[in-house]
């Protein structure tokens, strides 16, 4: 906090201007004053002026009493680099700022890392300071109106859920972190409350909980004859959560009038899971990831979550914070997997939507794409975690609400696979201070968002310190191997109250609030219960095992301190001071919530003929579909990423001759000196969903399966992980979309043999607008995780060689319903993809032996843009050319050039395979449909005959170009 008796500087660091001698770039500025451009039509219409450019600075806020020369010492040390910045320092109160300026720093509470980190530095050149904070700093020149920069401020210089803009000059109280807390124990008077003061107590003290559960609260509360603590609402109402607790997909249901055996998830993806009853898998939806069987020392797990509604609010931050959640699952499961490598699929809106068509609350589509890829880049390149597989998928729906799934594996020895916490263990806390960080998070993400859930719920966005977990990371895995814990979670929504819930649900534990430690002063003891601050960890210590594990704690400059114990009883008791504020029956905890029967109603019709315009011309469709958003190059994000590091990559995110083609998976050896490894793919699909939501998870499953399987992966040994994201269920249509999806889960699965492991849903992704709610489209995502014998044998997508034969695998159907050939061409109708799970299992089995055979040179899966779209990727990605003859294709009936080409019928691939290799390969494949339909070539064009000559003839180059252009 601010004191009178220390001085306020600042140190401003401004970016050199590029010379002859000094070529270097000041990236923010150039991208700060770029958007600013993008602003000047509607700030001209609004305000009759142009948006002006700004000069650019960044700096540091220090509170410290030192002499002139030591805050030039840092500042030139630790703080600039003065070989293309230049530093100006000066003393708040003894300067003047122009009145057009504009300071951006973080608001009193949110994770400010960066400070963190000058903070820790500062430190080892022996000097201390009270605090310190970053700043960002904008000077615009002075004709600009104080209107229109009010304007521009929120809407490309700040995230006001985070940041507070100053205008002008800063003064000590921009610098405030907290105040003294006085203790008040906080009793909410239930049992007197009507059905409309408990929805008003719901929704002002954003529990997110509906009426029926509200009465089931007071109701527990009249028949212990006392009141609720404001701590004892919130920990049920985070545990309650739909984030939490699943409540939607594992309550009661009915589908068409047919109730369900159990709830959704347990009658579709658990159901065929327990039916498979397969030997490797480990541990499945029991613990924070699944865990399959690797090799006879080590067991594989995988884990993938949602940030959805964060990165709504705060693209950066919820990105951020959502990949080192999912980090922090990989160390809480088990006795702690060490991360081994990264996924991520994003959902945006259009990044080239107009900007005046934005509705009020909602961040640009282009703010939020660059947010949280660059939130998502820091995480994992700053932990050392290769992000080594994603997808990105565009769709005008997910406007007000975008979707962020982060995931990650992890390695685990097979002897530290499950954990139990015992009566008497010490209840330890790791890691991280506890603030104000993510207060509400976990029932915030079960609401819908809406105009002001910037201003209402900025509260529910964190901030990520990756340098704090990578310490806590290495601290956490030593002492897995010393045996120092019985127990392990982390605090990911619902902060202690989640973490000590869970792992004291069978026993009980005893929470001494008071003992944690604080970023700061001022926080009550609810704040503490359930902040969701970042990069924390509890463990059930042994007590004769403490003392060892502070000091291996303290070796590393990792915070370790005892929050209480675990304890027999069945009671979570919260004191704080000495005093009781929550006593909590786990069984009313964990079992109390009561069930709501949510009804599906089919929305299934049988689909419109095909109606394709007449003047669609093949190539003209190539050139649309490769250059579309969903099909585009992604490697503006993959390159920003490391996939390279801990040595593992064995197939990366881009294959071929450039390095720049889009691989179908990702494949990783993790255990030093072996050739085991793990494929790592996905599926998703959200077009699909508005033709068929069955059709669309059925063809997500297969897809994510085929992407493995074109690697190398074995698909006897694949596993799967669900993520279902979708609108308001509370609707009997929306519901029974859903159902439809997880049937279609279950049918595909079982046919394919392949377990899910783990999941996540994340429900209530609408954002409400006066004009009627934005509904994101259903949409599933599917992970796969995959064994692979012999990591020397996997192949990649680019083609390899002149001469080798091009065979496709898999019949093609006429199956363009919800294609990207109809989205780019403006067709309609149509039949969606189906999947056949007997042929496909003979398919996928057949091609994995093929791969393992060494008969495979090159591979890819045909999915979005079809034929047309694989051959023409591994053409480019090969740096050669192709020709093919549809007259060749195995079809399912006759059909028209255009269909053959275009067609997204599942469970197909291209392989290059050499002349000499043909026709063992053929007889391979027995009676499943394949044929030789071309060759590669060395012509660099993509030539195509069918049964009437020549249908299309294109440049590869041009093709690339196409490709690449859009997201250069």
């Amino acid at each position: 906090m601010a004191s009178d008796v220390v001085t306020l500087w600042d140190i401003n660091i401004r970016h050199l201007p590029e010379s002859p001698e000094r070529r270097t770039i000041d990236n923010h500025s150039q991208q700060t004053n770029a958007d600013l451009r993008e602003l000047g039509a509607i700030a001209s219409e609004r305000f009759g002026e142009d948006v002006p450019g700004c000069e650019t600075s960044r700096g540091f806020l220090l509170e410290a009493e030192l002499a002139a020369e030591e805050i030039e010492r840092i500042a030139h040390r630790l703080l600039a680099d003065t070989v293309i910045e230049t530093v100006d320092v000066t003393q708040i109160d003894r300067r003047e700022v122009p009145a057009n300026t504009i300071t951006v720093l973080p608001k009193p509470g949110v994770m400010d890392p960066v400070a963190q980190s000058a903070r820790q530095a500062i430190a080892t050149l022996g000097i201390a300071v009270e605090s310190v904070r970053t700043y960002r700093r904008y000077l615009f020149p002075a004709n600009a109106s104080a209107k229109l920069l009010e304007f521009v401020a929120p809407r490309v210089l700040a995230n006001e859920a985070i940041e507070q803009v100053v205008f002008g000059e800063l003064s000590a109280e921009h610098l405030a972190l907290g105040s003294s807390y006085t203790f008040e124990r906080v009793v909410v008077p239930i049992s007197t409350m009507d059905d409309a003061a408990l929805e008003r107590l719901s929704r002002e003290g954003q529990l997110f909980l509906n009426l029926t559960e509200m009465r089931a609260i007071r109701d527990h509360f009249v028949e212990q004859n006392r009141e609720p603590t404001d701590i004892e609402l919130e920990t049920i109402a985070q545990t309650w959560s739909e984030h939490c607790s699943h409540k939607t997909l594992r309550g009661p249901y009915t589908y068409e009038g047919e109730p369900g055996e159990g709830g959704l998830l347990k009658d579709t993806v658990f159901k065929v899971t327990k039916d498979l009853d397969l030997d490797w898998c480990v541990s499945v939806f029991e613990d924070n990831a699944g865990i399959i069987r690797f090799d006879d020392d080590w067991n594989i797990c995988f884990k993938v979550e949602t940030h959805n509604h964060p990165s709504a609010i705060e693209p950066y931050g919820g990105a951020n914070t959502g990949l080192g959640g999912v980090i922090r699952d990989i160390l809480g499961t088990g006795q702690g997997a060490k991360p081994i490598c990264n996924t991520d699929v994003f959902c945006f809106a259009s990044p080239d939507y107009a900007y005046e068509d934005l509705p009020d609350g909602v961040i640009h589509p282009a703010r939020v794409m660059r947010g949280v890829v660059s939130g998502v880049r820091d995480y994992g390149n700053r932990m050392g975690i290769p992000t080594v597989n994603g997808a990105v998928c565009f769709d005008e729906r997910y406007l007000g609400n975008p979707l962020v799934f982060c995931g990650t594996v992890g390695l685990l020895p097979k002897e530290r696979s499950f954990k139990s916490p015992k009566p008497g263990d010490l209840i330890v806390a790791l890691g991280g201070r506890t603030g104000r960080d993510g207060i509400h998070g976990a029932t915030f993400s079960s609401g819908e968002l809406h105009t002001e859930s910037e201003s209402v719920s900025g509260g529910a966005v964190q901030i990520g310190n990756a340098i704090t977990q990578k310490k806590l990371m290495d601290v956490l895995l030593v002492a897995r191997d010393r045996d120092l814990f019985h127990a392990v979670t982390d605090c990911g929504a619902g902060g202690f109250s989640s973490a000590v819930g869970e792992m004291g649900e069978t026993i009980g534990a005893h929470v001494t609030l008071d003992s944690a430690s604080l970023k700061y002063e001022g926080l009550s003891y609810t704040e503490i219960w359930i902040s969701e601050a970042q990069e924390r960890m509890v463990l059930a210590v042994p007590s004769d095992n403490w003392g060892e594990l502070r000091e291996l704690c303290e070796s590393e400059d990792v915070e370790a301190l005892v929050l209480g114990t675990f304890e027999e009883g069945g009671q979570l008791l919260l004191t704080y001071q000495g005093e009781t504020v929550g006593e909590l029956s786990m069984k009313f905890l964990h079992d109390g919530r009561p069930n709501i029967v949510h009804h599906g109603k089919s929305s299934r019709t049988p689909p419109a003929p095909l109606e394709v315009p007449s003047d669609v011309k093949p190539g003209k469709a190539l050139h649309g579909i490769l250059g579309s958003l969903n099909v585009r190059s992604k490697e503006w994000i993959i390159r920003q990423y490391d996939f390279e590091v801990q040595g593992s990559s064995v197939v990366k995110p881009l294959v071929g001759e450039s390095e720049d083609g889009p691989s179908d998976a990702a494949v990783i050896a993790p255990v030093p000196g072996s050739t085991k490894g793990v494929a790592v793919g996905c599926g998703i699909n959200p077009r699909l969903a508005d033709a068929d939501c069955y059709a669309m998870a059925a063809s997500v499953i297969d897809e994510a399966i085929r992407n493995i399987v074109a690697v190398g992966g074995d698909p006897d040994r694949c596993a799967l992980l669900d993520n279902f994201c979708w609108g308001n269920t509370e609707r009997p249509e929306v519901f029974g979309t859903i159902c439809e999806a997880a049937f279609a889960c279950r049918d595909i699965a079982k046919g394919y043999g392949t377990p899910f492991i783990s999941g996540k849903d994340s429900l209530h992704n609408e954002f409400q607008t006066p004009d009627g709610p934005i509904v994101i489209p259903p949409t599933l995502l599917i992970s796969a995780m995959a064994i692979v014998h012999d990591v020397r044998h996997a192949v990649t997508m680019d083609l390899k060689k002149n001469g080798n034969n091009l065979i496709l695998v898999g019949l093609t159907r006429d199956e363009l319903g919800g294609s990207h050939f109809n989205l780019v061409t403006g067709a309609t109708g149509g039949t969606a993809p189906t999947v056949d799970t007997t042929v496909g299992r003979s398919i996928f089995e057949a091609v994995h032996r093929a791969i393992g055979e060494g008969m495979v040179r090159s591979c890819h899966d045909l999915s979005e843009g079809g034929l047309a779209v694989a051959v023409a990727e591994m053409a480019f990605a090969g740096e050669l050319g192709a020709a093919i003859d549809l007259a060749d294709v195995p079809t399912s009936e006759k059909m028209d050039a255009m269909t053959i080409l275009f067609s997204e019928s599942n469970t197909r691939f291209l392989l290059e395979v050499p002349q000499e290799k043909t026709d063992r390969l053929l007889k391979l494949f027995g009676d499943l449909p394949i044929a030789v339909i071309g060759q590669v070539t060395e012509a660099k064009e993509l030539s195509v005959r069918g049964a009437g000559g020549e249908v299309l003839r294109e440049s590869i180059a041009q093709l690339k170009q196409s490709w690449q252009q859009p997201l250069k």
